[in-house]
């Protein structure tokens, strides 16, 4: 342990961001970056304690006291070594991650967490910078060939563990470009593209093959896809969206986040064939829905000029503090405020849209709203129910259905026989990612549902062990918790 004393003596730090002013102009990230001695001083702050329970909060066993020692101590190459033998891609956690690690760091319980996060991206950048993360193509490459469907982080991970064990890897993705909802989802400014293709050229270096603009199901059966491939993992997310079914919802204006986000990708990417335009510009706009997706809507309607903005939560609004049901070191759901939040957006909670009004051309131009409240009993699921008295009509030009997704698209699924669950993922054991089709595997958000982007490294990784044990009888490829060697 390097500092022994280091919690006591510094305050929790992190990157500050630049100027609402200014960020809201442009879509680059927007943070500043801190000093190497702050840097040091965060890494210090870790209590290196009897039980890490860190370890617990983050789905990849990331080794977070090491690297964070080796930080403190400015062995930033080391702390590379550390990060990568846990995660493939800790330039895009160190981004996207909600860090549920932090809120299961022991100093979280009476003071302000470990910047983990903060720590981690950080890390990953300085690897970069330094050119420590070079393409490690295997030494000796097996027979066996292996197809993975969706080029997400869950897709990512899967194929550069399996390349790593030798196996030839082909990634099919139906857009043009890599990277599932990395690349046309999550805004530019949280994360550039160029992060994305730096890694790109990594993997690509390494061995693993992209095929773009292929959709498996459509462009090449999913049957003459199993013939040609050893196994196939199924990596293709939870991207069933979830609608609102109430009148006027077919108005010009009211509009699935997805397609808003994804829009706004191609459009900062260059791309001018975009189909037709869905803008915020002069609008009166409103976000349905209170979760990163919504968030990501926000700061994307600003930054096209939105006249205002405004979101709807229909659950109650969370605590600052830490919920007494909900106590260390579990993930709280408490009140969470984004960079987008914070451009100028009003919030409000516990409240339903029962209807959308457009004009008699069919575009939107409101909605109608009731406040809601949540019924608790004892033994019962909590029961929604509104409140007399309380509609209200709200000026609306666009509003944007963030509301999550209800599971995965079955296409591949049906065409190779594979059974969904009652959530319409796809059925695969968690102990060794099989569906019941031999050779078949899932991974990701089509597995498990819609989830956090470590969630989707942690299953590419678990699932890239099974496969690899079932085309070669057993792997040496880590499961969670055992760390992998040192890669860069």
């Amino acid at each position: 342990m390097g500092k022994i004393t280091g919690f006591l003596e510094f305050d929790r730090k992190v990157e500050e961001y630049a100027p609402v002013e200014d960020r809201v102009k442009h879509y680059k990230e927007f943070t500043l970056p801190m000093e190497e001695k702050e840097l040091k001083e965060q890494g210090a702050r870790c209590m290196d304690c009897g039980i890490p329970f860190c370890h617990s909060g983050c789905p990849l066993g990331n080794l977070i006291p090491d690297f964070n020692d080796a930080v403190y101590r400015g062995k930033w190459e080391m702390a590379a070594e550390i990060l990568h033998s846990t995660n493939n891609f800790p330039e895009f956690t160190g981004r996207l991650c909600p860090a549920p690690c932090e809120e299961a760091c022991v100093l979280g319980i009476n003071e302000n967490p470990v910047s983990i996060e903060n720590i981690e991206k950080n890390i990953a950048e300085t690897a970069f910078s330094q050119g420590w993360v070079k393409a490690q193509p295997p030494v000796k490459r097996t027979d066996k060939t292996v197809a993975v469907i969706g080029s997400g982080p869950a897709g990512l991970a899967t194929a550069q563990q399996l390349n790593r064990a030798g196996h030839l890897v082909t990634v099919f993705e139906r857009d043009q470009k890599i990277g599932g909802l990395l690349r046309y989802g999550i805004p530019d400014f949280k994360l550039d593209k160029s992060v994305i293709d730096r890694r790109l050229r990594i993997l690509e270096e390494e061995g693993i093959q992209f095929k773009t603009g292929v959709e498996v199901g459509t462009d090449i059966s999913a049957e003459d896809l199993k013939k040609e491939f050893d196994a196939v993992v199924l990596c293709g997310g939870a991207t069933v969206r979830r609608n609102l079914p109430i009148e006027g919802s077919d108005l010009k204006g009211v509009v699935q986040a997805m397609d808003f986000l994804k829009q706004n990708n191609k459009r900062v990417d260059g791309i001018t064939d975009l189909g037709e335009e869905i803008k915020a510009t002069d609008k009166d706009v409103i976000v349905i829905g209170g979760g990163d997706t919504g968030s990501d809507c926000i700061g994307t309607s600003f930054r096209h000029g939105a006249t205002s903005v405004t979101n709807f939560e229909i659950m109650p609004k969370g605590t600052v503090d830490r919920p007494d049901d909900q106590p260390w070191p579990f993930w709280p759901m408490r009140l969470r405020t984004s960079t987008s939040h914070k451009e100028g957006a009003e919030r409000f909670f516990s409240i339903s849209t029962k209807k959308f009004t457009g004009d008699k051309d069919g575009n939107l131009t409101g909605l109608v709203t009731t406040e809601v409240e949540w019924i608790i009993e004892t033994g019962k699921r909590p029961r929604l129910q509104e409140i007399p008295g309380t509609e209200k009509e709200w000026k609306c030009e666009l509003a944007l259905l963030a509301l999550g997704f209800t599971g995965s698209e079955m296409t591949v699924a049906e065409q190779l026989g594979i059974e969904a669950d009652p959530r319409t993922n796809i059925k695969a054991s968690e102990s060794d990612y099989k569906t019941n089709v031999p050779g078949v595997f899932a991974a990701g958000d089509q597995r498990r549902g819609q989830s956090l982007i470590v969630w989707a490294i942690s299953e590419g990784r678990q699932a890239a062990h099974h496969v690899d044990a079932y085309l070669m009888g057993s792997s040496n490829l880590p499961l969670k918790g055992e760390g992998d060697l040192p890669r860069i």
